[in-house]
């Protein structure tokens, strides 16, 4: 296949629509479901991006794409019971089902909806996972007779199921128009490993292994996110993305929130949520993420509780909420591009981030660095940017 007609566009008026290769076919095969443009920008973005996690990790590798942007992103490791109950996780889980549930927990409410993309075959633990979550579609290369049985059974037989050539290498050359206007340039096929990770200017140069592995993480995923993006990672996934802002202190504070948000969920006063039995995930992440937020009133006043809870839990309070996150430690922070300002780290460090690898460059890396051993925190310049539109 070297042609495939799309749904429509980006938009339901944008038609006809399509997708070609001018070379030879495509590099995937439509095994469920019909494809839809932003479909296909999520799958073929998130799949180099768990492709390139699998090669610097060694682990399995999963994404949570949405509109363009991972939501998460996660390898195979297991995952502790807090975890486990956080992710609506029950027995055991093969390392591809624990990527997959790492990648969708990392923001539970932008992952709704999504697009998962798997670095390996796609086994009945991880379809089993995802045949009850809301998602639009999947992309792995292979999958086994039961994992495609249950993928095809979502969605009332309409799930988007798509296998990719693992082989397959695009041209170096990439072009897309504009306003009729052809953009060229050469494919960023930049290879992030460790070895970006030497220069080390800060006073604490010591990065732990697990450090390592989270700011490799944080850096292949920065490579598929829209820019400015920052990503927090902690345990082997992304716990923060902040993408597409204008200015990087607003997408460190975003994925600041978001790092915090995801430990909040691991709180006493969250785990012990009276909630109904009968509650759907969606509507229980929905709770969650009000109730740990600014305007939990809207929950908890009047008689909307009753929706969710058996009974009207006590509200978290702000001082309850920051006792419990300088729990939060060890977290690893990359940055697509340099810090123009020590603000960045000050907001960083107030979400347990001790690791950082940005590509400096700044006429304020001076300011940086000196803010970074305020907090005796180590971090690498790796003098690459990883811009992506």
């Amino acid at each position: 296949m070297n042609d495939y007609e799309l749904k429509y566009g980006c938009n339901p008026n944008q038609k006809p629509a399509r997708v070609f290769s001018e070379t030879g076919e495509l590099p995937f095969e439509v095994l469920n479901g019909r494809a839809g443009y932003i479909n296909l920008l999520d799958a073929l973005n998130g799949w180099q991006l768990v492709k390139e996690l699998r090669e610097a990790t060694g682990l399995p590798a999963a994404a949570s794409f949405k509109h363009v942007s991972p939501a998460g992103t996660g390898v195979g490791l297991p995952l502790d019971d807090v975890l486990k109950k956080i992710y609506f996780v029950e027995g055991e889980l093969t390392p591809q089902a624990a990527a997959y549930v790492r990648a969708r927990g990392a923001d539970r409410m932008s992952s709704y909806g999504d697009f998962a993309a798997l670095s390996d075959e796609c086994d009945e633990s991880t379809a089993e996972y995802i045949k009850h979550e809301v998602s639009d579609g999947i992309i792995a290369p292979g999958y086994t007779p039961k994992a495609l049985e249950i993928l095809k059974s979502k969605r009332k037989g309409n799930y988007l199921v798509l296998k990719v050539n693992p082989n397959f290498n695009p041209p170096e050359i990439e072009r897309k128009q504009i306003f009729g206007v052809t953009f060229e340039q050469k494919r960023n096929d930049i290879k992030i490993t460790e070895d970006c990770l030497k220069d080390i200017p800060t006073a604490n140069k010591n990065f732990s292994d697990e450090a390592r592995r989270d700011l490799l993480i944080a850096l292949i995923t920065l490579k598929y996110t829209q820019s400015n993006s920052v990503c927090y990672a902690k345990g082997g996934q992304a716990i923060g993305i902040g993408a597409g802002q204008q200015s990087r202190v607003h997408c460190t504070r975003l994925a600041g929130n978001k790092a915090d948000n995801w430990f909040l969920r691991q709180s006493p006063q969250v785990l012990n949520l009276p909630f109904k039995p009968d509650i759907k995930r969606p509507d229980r992440d929905n709770a969650v993420d009000v109730y740990i937020g600014s305007e939990s009133g809207d929950l908890l006043d009047g008689d909307n509780w009753k929706n969710v809870f058996t009974e009207k839990p006590p509200k978290f309070t702000d001082e309850e909420k920051r006792a419990w996150l300088k729990n939060l430690k060890g977290v690893a922070l990359g940055s697509d591009a340099f810090f123009p300002f020590g603000d960045n780290i000050e907001r960083a460090h107030k979400s347990g981030v001790e690791f950082i690898a940005q590509s400096g460059g700044s006429i304020r890396d001076d300011n940086v660095i000196e803010t970074c051993d305020k907090y005796n925190i180590a971090m690498a310049m790796t003098h690459i940017r990883l811009f992506h539109h």
